[in-house]
């Protein structure tokens, strides 16, 4: 989920992009809190569609489509996962929301342009397989209220709404949740998801890469490029999932780094010049590499993802954008032998498990 260079929302990214999780925004609530009553939202002024507009809602539009398709591939990883993921495991809604005032400048307009998005909070994102999902709950849903009470409705309702959502999850297993949609409202039960709480996001940037901050798993625009296909995406994914769970970004003293990176490239324009040189990220250690593609490989079969690309997809990687290629993936994980060699361990003992119908787990 994005904020924008020299204006950072409000809301906790965190929050959001951890799809409406069991999370409160920090410090005091300064919008009055929602009423029983939902709020009516005011009506939004005519706009002009100028060519800086209609390009500004164009390049939302696509951000929408690549983030969406982050979120298809991720959903299985996130859900089937949730034992392993431990400690981070979170009670889920399975759904991401914003409204206009969550895209600042001529992205404020163009957000209603691209998406139809007004004052109140629209549903931007649902897991599938999530409780969301299950319920019926539809990409461009507007939200009125949640267990009766209302939800907030302009400049902050972004970073006020986790107020309200927080305790409800945490104490709920399902959420009685009113909706508009078509000009029509409507009552949806959404049953909470227990899933692996970590945020999947987009990467505003043409540089092939992704990062892992113990909280997010971020994938370049250039690297959704280089993918061939949904599965190689999956790999990626699910190795970033893999060194969060074991706490990598954490144990190398890099969280900061790697979190102002993510930060960076959620922008609709990010400073680019963040990206010279190696970012300031240290090479992830051979033996860290390993352990996470070794995870990586049990947490794709459990979500149903073939593993047999793997080891060609990681070669290619190496072989098109090797260390030398600053900022590229493999210049922060140069540690390709070693991954390779994780990746054939897993897959034999994974085949064994399989053949003995236990349990894949590591």
């Amino acid at each position: 989920m994005a904020r924008f260079t020299g204006l950072r929302p409000a809301v906790s990214a965190l929050c959001i992009a951890l799809l409406l999780a069991a999370c409160t925004t920090p410090g005091p609530v300064t919008e009055t809190p929602p009423t029983s009553q939902p709020q009516q939202p005011a009506e939004p002024p005519a706009r002009t569609i100028t060519p800086r507009l209609a390009a500004a809602a164009e390049a939302l539009t696509k951000m929408a489509a690549m983030q969406e398709r982050l979120y298809r591939i991720a959903a299985p990883l996130l859900i089937n996962n949730a034992d392993l993921c431990k400690a981070s495991t979170r009670n889920l809604l399975g759904f991401t929301a914003r409204n206009r005032y969550w895209y600042p400048g001529e992205y404020n307009e163009a957000a209603g342009i691209a998406f139809d998005m007004g004052e109140r909070l629209q549903v931007t994102g649902v897991l599938a397989g999530s409780g969301a999902a299950r319920a019926g709950l539809r990409r461009g849903d507007n939200l009125i209220s949640a267990s009766g009470k209302a939800l907030p409705v302009g400049p902050n309702a972004s970073s006020t709404v986790g107020a309200v959502f927080g305790p409800l999850v945490a104490s709920q297993a399902s959420l009685a949740l009113q909706i508009e949609r078509d000009d029509k409202t409507r009552e949806l039960t959404v049953p909470v998801t227990r899933a692996c709480g970590f945020a999947i996001e987009l990467g505003n940037a043409d540089n092939v890469n992704s990062y892992a901050d113990g909280s997010r798993v971020l994938v370049t625009r250039g690297m959704l490029q280089f993918a061939k296909s949904d599965e190689e995406i999956a790999y990626l994914l699910a190795k970033g999932i893999a060194h969060n769970i074991l706490g990598h970004a954490t144990s190398q003293r890099s969280v900061g780094t790697i979190g102002s990176i993510i930060d960076n490239l959620t922008n609709v324009r990010p400073d680019t010049s963040m990206l010279i040189g190696s970012g300031g990220i240290k090479a992830m250690p051979p033996e860290l590499d390993a352990a996470a593609a070794q995870l990586s490989m049990y947490l794709l079969v459990r979500a149903g993802v073939g593993i047999d690309g793997a080891p060609a997809f990681w070669k290619r990687l190496a072989a098109t954008y090797p260390a030398t290629v600053l900022n590229g993936y493999v210049a922060n994980y140069p540690g390709t032998a070693a991954r390779l060699a994780a990746i054939d361990k897993a897959t034999a003992d994974i085949r064994a498990k399989q053949a003995a119908k236990k349990p894949v787990a590591p």
